[in-house]
């Protein structure tokens, strides 16, 4: 029986991308995402939306697509599409010696949807303002999904960082 790894998404970064540049001229850039669940709360009645917090990693590629590059020029509050695959890190801690893993997405791909936060203009600048230059190719803006006015806070956990050298599988 065959396998497949596939993960398509459309959400909201929750913060802006932290890019790293190897010595060897590499990178990538670290994205914290957004989307939302509907589920029925079972005391009211009424539909919520619960939102399930992604953290992603998109690297340029040598003879591909240059997708930290690309994720670099993105914000907090971008609407994006995003194409990729499940990878479990796992890693030593340095100070305290424990295996650690997490769960995330390597991207494959990346369009931009919508203007920056919601409500704002393709530019992402405040209404009335000079809309600044898109920040997308002909063909990736669509109209914004409708997402709430405001994105709860990403919870306040830091993100293990992965070692390098002994220690990953």
């Amino acid at each position: 029986m065959g396998n497949l790894n596939k993960v398509m998404l459309i959400g909201r970064l929750t913060r802006d991308p932290e890019v790293t540049e190897f010595k060897n001229g590499g990178k990538v850039a670290n994205l914290g995402f957004a989307v939302h669940n509907r589920r029925k709360n079972a005391q009211t009645g009424e539909w919520e939306e619960v939102p399930v917090w992604v953290s992603m990693k998109a690297y340029n590629h040598e003879h591909g697509r240059k997708l930290a590059d690309l994720a670099a020029r993105l914000h907090k509050g971008r609407q994006v599409y995003v194409e990729g695959h499940l990878v479990l890190e796992q890693w030593d801690g340095k100070e305290d010696g424990k295996h650690h893993s997490r769960m995330l997405v390597y991207v494959d791909g990346i369009e931009f949807l919508g203007g920056g936060k919601p409500g704002e203009g393709p530019g992402g600048g405040e209404a009335g303002a000079q809309a600044a230059p898109a920040d997308h190719l002909p063909g990736e803006h669509v109209a914004d999904a409708g997402w709430p006015e405001e994105l709860p806070e990403e919870p306040a956990e830091p993100a293990p960082r992965a070692a390098r050298g002994k220690g990953r599988k």
